[in-house]
């Protein structure tokens, strides 16, 4: 065994870990958005450990590309998803008010309400 293969071991078990830890604060998460937070930083981190792991060990086959490519994706779209499910959760009040140190979203939903007066 040489020093890449146990790079990549680290970062695969590393990677896991972090998934493991994304799944159980999805499960013991009080609310939606405190769920999202556990569904997507760690998760996306792990999956990048992950893929990065098995693109080193790898190294040199084609399937490095698709590797690369899974990754972009998801570092792209896991914002974007976020971002949208908090914005759901919180115009469908499915979420805790204790656990909020700063509602930010108070003026936009209230714009957004007033808008949406103006045009019917």
């Amino acid at each position: 065994m040489n020093a890449s293969d146990v790079v990549a071991s680290v970062l695969v078990l590393g990677g896991s870990t972090l998934a493991l830890t994304a799944a159980v604060g999805v499960v013991r998460f009080p609310d939606t958005l405190s769920r999202m937070h556990a569904a997507t930083k760690p998760q996306v981190l792990g999956l990048l450990l992950v893929l990065a792991g098995a693109a080193l060990r790898l190294r040199g086959n084609v399937d490095v590309g698709m590797l690369v490519l899974a990754g972009l994706f998801t570092v792209i779209t896991a914002p974007v998803i976020a971002n949208r499910v908090g914005q759901l959760a919180y115009e469908e009040q499915n979420i805790r008010d204790d656990l909020l140190t700063r509602d930010e979203m108070l003026e936009v939903t209230a714009e957004r309400e007033h808008r949406r007066h103006d045009h019917s």
